[in-house]
């Protein structure tokens, strides 16, 4: 389970056996929740994280959506 990068106490990652569209996992003390991250950006589901640490979840994600790709790519093409 890679992970991506920890911000503001979030933990950004994706599984070794992961699944098309390219997604991150996000979790902190409080709940977790995913991302579709290309094509878009959107919310999948969330599960107890609060609505201020979705909305800088989902900053941090448009800031990296392109670091995020390409570990993505890196990782699951072995």
């Amino acid at each position: 389970m890679p992970t991506l990068f920890i911000f503001f106490g979030l933990r950004f990652y994706f599984y070794s056996e992961e699944h098309l569209p390219i997604h991150v996992h996000i979790q902190n003390a409080d709940g977790k929740a995913k991302f579709n991250v290309d094509p878009e950006i959107e919310l999948v589901y969330n599960k107890g994280l609060k609505p201020k640490d979705l909305k800088i979840a989902e900053k941090i994600i448009y800031e990296n959506k392109e670091v995020i790709i390409t570990r993505w790519n890196e990782y699951h093409s072995n």
